[in-house]
């Protein structure tokens, strides 16, 4: 049981890595292209067409991205099904008992599945990775936010 909890741990850690290292690619290649913009401020047309070429291949990085996480999640799910692979310290409420006890036999609903291991490892784990990688907002800077879907200052000037 403790080896498949640190083999869960280290999945979580690996996706979340995994994830936000695509996302330091594509936040370079932002920066190169907002050096590209200010070279062409003339040629507006141009800079719409690479804007819209530049969504396309990020939107099709992200349906790969999802499409791997995806199948590593189901690959992972048939290793561990009806494995229990930690004890839970507590009951959980009523709603996520069905996440927690996920293929597991039995009634004791501190046993928990694979599932709902990675999904709070993921969920602890992400945050870490993103203020390792610089990500994450600074505290400053996410009291200064304000509005959930505000621009960035200075986007539109």
């Amino acid at each position: 049981m403790w080896g498949d909890s640190l083999l869960i741990v280290f999945i979580s850690i690996c996706t979340a890595l995994l994830g936000e290292v695509e996302r330091r690619k594509e936040a370079h290649g932002d920066s190169l292209d907002k050096q590209h913009k200010k070279k062409i401020e003339r040629e507006e047309e141009r800079l719409k067409n690479n804007n819209r070429d530049l969504s396309l291949d990020k939107m099709k990085s992200m349906f790969a991205i999802g499409f791997a996480f995806t199948a590593l999640l189901s690959m992972f799910n048939s290793i561990f099904d009806g494995r229990v692979v930690a004890k839970l310290p507590f009951h959980p409420i009523s709603w996520i008992q069905g996440l927690s006890h996920r293929n597991l036999p039995g009634d004791d609903y501190t046993d928990c599945s694979f599932i709902f291991l990675y999904i709070l490892c993921t969920m602890s784990i992400r945050q870490n990775i993103q203020k390792l990688l610089g990500f994450a907002p600074s505290r400053a800077a996410s009291k200064q936010g304000g509005a959930l879907f505000a621009a960035p200052p200075g986007q539109f000037k």
